[in-house]
């Protein structure tokens, strides 16, 4: 089901409603920076496991990253010195940190030392985790068809493919991917895992490559 939600002009009743879903546990898919990503609410450990059946993975062995719409939200489940806090505060756009975790992490991350963070750069999720008032689990959708990437980037594709196993799709147009860039900020020099569509400065002091 495509769901129309205006951030600029919600209509509060469905985003009540919408919220009210994503706290009981419910999936949906959802625009991002980099593209449309399966999204539930990080502290429903129940959602958690839903969504990672449908990613085929196994949550004790492969990360997954939360999403936040601020920085102090970031700081309640991840631990941060002032020089992370400020590369964070400069490099917001189509980046994933990752990040000491706090104890603050629901259960289903209790074994894990470290976090991979996102700062919702899309004013959906910007609006949908501000109202839940929890962080957002994102996860990218399955690329099974290289040939047809308009079946991820497309919100009446995605619908045809994945509509059945979420219980709907914000539709916010044709969103292309742009994977983003990760860099590891647990420790000093911050090193670059991947390079994406984050842009870096020519000199960045705290980075070494990978």
């Amino acid at each position: 089901m495509l769901i129309k939600l205006y951030a600029d002009n919600p209509d509060y009743r469905l985003l009540t409603r919408l919220v009210d879903q994503l706290r009981d546990g419910e999936i949906f898919i959802y625009p991002t920076a980099s593209g449309y990503a399966y999204c539930c609410d990080a502290l429903n450990a129940r959602a958690i496991e839903e969504l990672c059946r449908l990613k085929g993975i196994d949550v004790r062995k492969k990360s997954l990253s939360m999403a936040c719409h601020s920085l102090s939200q970031v700081s309640e489940y991840c631990k941060m010195n002032d020089r992370a806090f400020k590369f964070i505060k400069e490099h917001e756009v189509n980046y994933t940190f990752i990040l000491p975790a706090s104890g603050a992490l629901p259960r289903i991350f209790k074994h894990r030392r470290e976090v991979g963070v996102r700062l919702a750069q899309h004013p959906i999720g910007q609006l949908l985790s501000e109202h839940l008032g929890n962080p957002l689990i994102t996860a990218s959708l399955p690329i099974e068809d290289r040939d047809e990437p308009e079946y991820v980037t497309n919100p009446e594709l995605i619908d045809e493919r994945f509509g059945s196993f979420v219980s709907g799709i914000f539709d916010a147009g044709d969103i292309p991917l742009a994977p983003s860039t990760v860099v590891d900020c647990t420790e000093e020099p911050f090193e670059i895992l991947r390079y994406g569509h984050g842009r870096l400065a020519d000199e960045e002091p705290l980075i070494k490559q990978e």
